[in-house]
């Protein structure tokens, strides 16, 4: 099982690691699963926390969070295009085997069962490496942990060694 994750400190940092290494991957001709952060700069009067994500290898993008009101606090994820998205992620699975999966972020969703877990399931079960970027709370990790039977590999924060890492363990 190849499994590798990386965690950064900062807002945005794990997004950020993992996106950059993907497209770099993508630049160097491996094929990608998966979904990234899209990385664009928010506008002053919109909310930080709203995220669009980049389903691979598509061009397709779909926002996972929601509007909920001025001043609410409450978790802007959105079930439905979560659902969405990992629907599209595991047709691309089907019938294509890409060189390495990809998700942003192993988040609540993933930590209570939900979201891509079994993405990373059906990819791990052919044989497909797996990168994961790491964040939130002490919940999420040990849920990782859980899941992976402790078998995750922690990356550097790096690009370049992140990249060297999937290459490696694609075998490219």
């Amino acid at each position: 099982m190849n499994i590798g994750a990386v965690g950064a400190e900062g807002r945005g940092e794990t997004d950020r690691l993992i996106s950059q290494a993907a497209l770099e991957l993508e630049r160097r001709g491996l094929r990608l699963s998966g979904i990234i952060k899209v990385l664009q700069d928010m506008p002053d009067n919109s909310h930080q926390c709203d995220m669009d994500v980049r389903v691979l290898p598509s061009q397709n993008t779909i926002r996972i969070t929601q509007s909920l009101g001025h001043g609410s606090n409450g978790c802007r994820l959105n079930p439905a295009a979560i659902a969405d998205a990992v629907g599209a992620v595991e047709a691309s699975l089907d019938g294509q085997k890409p060189d390495v999966f990809v998700l942003n972020k192993f988040g609540p969703e993933e930590a209570e069962g939900r979201g891509f877990r079994a993405a990373i399931a059906a990819a791990l079960e052919q044989g497909i490496p797996v990168l994961v970027g790491m964040s939130g709370g002490q919940a999420n990790k040990v849920a990782f942990a859980d899941f992976t039977a402790g078998m995750a590999e922690s990356l550097p924060i790096s690009v370049d060694e992140i990249v060297t890492w999937c290459l490696k363990v694609s075998r490219k």
